[in-house]
């Protein structure tokens, strides 16, 4: 069995360690926070500053293959997210009676939670783990390298020691030393492909009230106008964010961190408005995030591995914005990739690399050309000209053939050309437009007068 170092203990480093240790692996975690999160979600949530971490506080949706990772390699960690309160939806659910099941409709399932609770049940589960040895509070300073062609990394230095290992993981996440500390070395240093975005994104968390409503009813999560998007993100414990996302280099940008200007915008937009219509309780300023990149980080180049002994997984090697919500799924799906294959990897990376080339990489490509698309759209303030694309967008939500489509692209089970490019999915588009026939695309959010009347530049 392989002695694994894994530097890094979010999401990524958690299910990484905790999936290796389940599979014998001596494991040990290094993570430079001391805090670790623990049985009250609101404190760790509200009252932990984590600068390091901004993507802490922002809304996620966490898509079918982190749900099928761990009932697959850890059910007790998705039993106790439900225990503390995640919900489970379905993609048809949205039409209260499912169709006829199909293979793999079962997989189509979203985990609505926060972050820190997944995060906590990893943790919990990670420090029952016997083979896993967590070091918090002990930062990782340098990787302990081994001279050849290539040289191999042997383990790992922190302020206190010096840790053998026959693997290290690199989990570092977006701000991962790992690439400066080789390049440093004198080694070739990693392949970097690094698109900047202009996006910018701004939420705001509630609660739903004890005495109040419940549920806004058959109501569509996101709302769009040419220069901004909206949208609603239901979570633990009858939480839930509005978010908003616009062009960094829009004028209004900076008014909307303002709670009572975010909320008179978010009010303008249907799917945001009705769950704000609920009368919910504030539970934080509006929270802003900008200034990202997608990045690809690989530590293979045309000459192979960098280095031997070393991989890179979550956000160390993939990056993404949030829009399409891909980063912790990818990241669980490649902490079980490696996991599988560790005492491999561990004497050599090569397959490893190709994997993440061929699984990976072309769910980052289309997350930086979707990006692209929603930047100059905003930036512009576009009106939605493509009647096929925003046909198929409304037809999902009246046509489970349609939705079972949209379903298996946003949960990354099919690429958008393999899941609408067929003659059924074809068919019944056809067939809603033909009931349709004065059908043009439009926007359902503010006019960008409307917008700047409530919006001060």
């Amino acid at each position: 069995m392989a002695r694994v170092a894994v530097i890094g203990g979010g999401i990524s480093g958690l299910a990484t360690a905790l999936m290796l240790g389940r599979r014998g692996h001596p494991v040990t975690l290094f993570e430079q926070e001391a805090r670790e999160a623990g049985t009250d979600p609101d404190r760790d949530f509200h009252h932990w500053n984590r600068p390091r971490v901004p993507q802490a506080v922002q809304p996620h949706s966490f898509l079918a293959p982190v749900r099928t990772v761990l009932r697959a390699e850890a059910p007790d960690v998705h039993a106790d997210l439900l225990a503390r309160g995640a919900r489970e939806y379905h993609d048809f659910d949205w039409f209260g009676e499912h169709p006829p099941h199909r293979p793999g409709d079962e997989e189509l399932v979203t985990l609505r939670t926060r972050r820190i609770v997944l995060e906590a049940a990893l943790g919990a589960a990670v420090r029952r783990e016997p083979t896993v040895e967590v070091r918090r509070g002990d930062r990782v300073r340098a990787l302990l390298l081994e001279a050849g062609r290539p040289a191999r990394a042997t383990g790992v230095r922190t302020d206190t020691a010096t840790h053998p290992a026959d693997l290290v993981v690199d989990a570092c996440g977006r701000r991962s030393p790992v690439p400066a500390w080789l390049t440093a070395a004198g080694y070739r240093p990693p392949v970097v492909d690094s698109h900047r975005t202009g996006i910018a994104y701004l939420c705001r968390w509630y609660r739903l009230r004890p005495d109040g409503p419940r549920d806004p009813g058959r109501v569509k999560p996101g709302s769009a106008a040419p220069f901004a998007l909206a949208g609603v993100f239901p979570s633990d414990n009858d939480t839930f964010a509005v978010n908003l996302i616009l062009s960094t280099g829009d004028p209004t940008r900076g008014a909307l961190t303002d709670p009572a200007v975010f909320e008179a915008a978010a009010r303008r937009f249907p799917a945001t408005a009705a769950w704000l219509d609920l009368a919910p309780e504030p539970r934080s300023a509006v929270l802003a995030m900008a200034g990202l990149d997608n990045r690809w980080t690989s530590l293979a180049d045309d000459d192979g591995p960098v280095v031997t002994g070393l991989v890179n997984l979550g956000d160390s090697l993939l990056h993404t914005n949030p829009t399409l919500g891909h980063g912790v799924a990818l990241g669980l799906r490649t902490a079980q990739h490696l996991a599988t294959h560790a005492d491999r990897t561990a004497a050599d990376p090569a397959d490893y690399h190709a994997w993440t080339a061929q699984e990976l990489r072309p769910w980052f490509d289309a997350q930086v050309a979707a990006d692209r698309g929603n930047e100059q759209r905003l930036a512009e303030g576009s009106p939605l000209t493509d009647r096929r694309a925003a046909a198929l967008a409304s037809c999902a939500f009246e046509d489970p053939v349609v939705m079972r489509a949209r379903a298996r692209v946003r949960h990354l089970v099919q690429p958008p050309a393999e899941a609408y490019g067929t003659e059924e999915v074809d068919r019944h588009l056809t067939a809603w437009l033909a009931a349709r026939p004065d059908f043009s695309p439009r926007h359902d959010g503010p006019t960008r007068d409307q917008w700047e009347a409530l919006v001060p530049a």
